[in-house]
């Protein structure tokens, strides 16, 4: 299993969760109850309601954006050099321990 941290920009909580590799962050966040994801479309990159900001220790690893989830995030709040949907960051190995900040408020 891969750690995923979540961190609620709203107050600094701290949400540790186990994911299975091959899902999303956004469906770990959801399968976890973590606050302000709120994922409308279900993760088919349609919505702007899984945005976070992956860690800045962590954005070469995790990769930047498609031109379609780059397109999307035009409707995000708070975007960022760091932002991403998590409905398109696919946990694998290398992720074990990425920090992701979910914004204070979803598009």
């Amino acid at each position: 299993m891969t750690k995923i941290i979540y961190i609620e920009e709203t107050n600094g909580t701290r949400h540790e969760t186990e994911a299975e590799n091959g899902a999303t962050v956004m469906e770990t966040a959801i399968m976890n109850g973590v606050p302000g994801i709120v994922a409308e479309c279900g993760g088919a990159c349609t919505c702007a309601t899984c945005h976070v900001h992956v860690d800045d220790a962590w954005t070469e690893t995790v990769g930047g954006p498609s031109m379609m989830e780059e397109d999307m995030l035009d409707f995000a709040f708070d975007v960022r050099p760091t932002s991403r949907l998590s409905c398109q960051i696919k946990i694998r190995d290398e992720l074990d321990g990425l920090i992701v900040h979910v914004p204070t408020r979803q598009g």
